[in-house]
């Protein structure tokens, strides 16, 4: 019975390892990615390691999932651009390099001979590994928690920086409809008749801006 359903969540992490490189659509991608997640966890869950099982559900298919799918419903990418390959020998060179990985894995499925001698032992459990992080490597694990601890601190004030721009800039990132008032400074805040301008020059000549800006230099 172990050993159908060993092959049946094995055979469902390689299908669904398929499917996230066959489908076009980054959605269904992620998907797919998240079986592969699934069944590796059953998989472990059979080898008796249910800590591993429980990391790979909570911090893969959780976390790190959630973050890509929402960073592909963020970008809005239905699917995939067909781009004509430029390095063709990668194609080649793929084929061979996912023979060799079978061929690897067929050598360790013939060659490995089961051993009906095998104690029982605690690697994997949750006892095992809780008792291993917080006594031998527990400065390790202290600072690991400090470097996320700066990486948050971090990406909070890298958030947070406004006035990196002065003033009087004009910055126009893409095509936009603005207000007299806010392209030329000098402008009564109560004119908003609409610009419609691409570029930050482009608005400048159009206010004539930049003659008013030389005639002063001269």
């Amino acid at each position: 019975m172990l050993v159908l359903l060993f092959i049946l969540f094995g055979g469902l992490a390689i299908g669904c390892a398929i499917n996230v490189v066959a489908q076009r659509n980054p959605l269904y991608c992620a998907i797919s990615l998240i079986g592969v997640f699934v069944s590796l966890a059953s998989l472990y869950l059979m080898l008796a390691a249910p800590f591993i099982a429980a990391v790979q559900i909570i911090v893969y298919a959780g976390a790190i999932m959630v973050l890509v799918v929402f960073v592909i419903m963020l970008l809005n990418v239905e699917q995939e651009e067909r781009r004509k390959i430029r390095l063709g020998f990668l194609v080649p060179v793929a084929i061979v390099l996912a023979a060799a990985l079978i061929g690897e894995v067929a050598f360790i499925l013939w060659s490995v001979e089961p051993n009906p001698t095998l104690q029982p032992t605690d690697i994997g459990l949750t006892k095992s590994i809780g008792d291993a992080l917080f006594t031998t490597y527990l400065l390790p694990f202290e600072i690991t928690s400090i470097l996320l601890l700066m990486a948050i601190v971090g990406a909070m004030t890298l958030a947070r920086r406004t006035g990196v721009l002065s003033p009087g800039a004009r910055v126009i990132p893409g095509a936009q409809l603005l207000a007299v008032s806010d392209i030329d400074p000098s402008a009564s805040h109560e004119d908003q008749t609409p610009i419609s301008s691409t570029t930050s020059d482009e608005a400048a000549h159009i206010l004539g801006v930049v003659k008013r800006d030389q005639s002063k230099r001269d």
